[in-house]
């Protein structure tokens, strides 16, 4: 698992690679990953935007931006949590994603949580030791 905390939100992500869901031969490699957002503060806020940062094995970047994640834009109370399972494809068999989430005070300001970066690695990439 992989965690970061900013401004006492708690973010802890745990990728798992989906076989049954990939086609190596075909150069597809399948990721899900489960996100838990954990309000560790004493002010109430609401996730508003998402950004991720996806990094193949080749060094190709894709940029997701967008309102909510999984269609939701969640309330967080002190104390609260949100959870949330999505996913990824990859045209190579690891990368890496990281990212942050756009969040909103209950006084209206606005800040970032960061997302920890987090490998995505499946038993199909050779390994190499250094």
């Amino acid at each position: 698992m992989y965690t970061a905390v900013t401004n006492d939100i708690r973010v802890t992500v745990q990728p798992v690679f989906l076989e049954d869901q990939s086609a190596p031969a075909d150069g597809r490699y399948v990721w899900a990953y489960h996100v838990r957002i954990e309000n560790e503060g004493r002010e109430t806020v609401q996730l508003r935007t998402r950004h991720w940062r996806i990094t193949d094995a080749m060094g190709r970047v894709q940029e997701v931006r967008g309102p909510g994640v999984v269609g939701e834009q969640p309330v967080l109370e002190p104390g609260g949590h949100f959870e949330y399972t999505s996913g990824t494809p990859l045209g190579t068999p690891s990368g890496i994603m990281a990212g942050s989430y756009g969040m909103e005070g209950a006084d209206g300001r606005s800040f970032d949580v960061a997302i920890p970066a987090f490998s995505l690695d499946s038993p199909h990439q050779p390994m190499r030791l250094n």
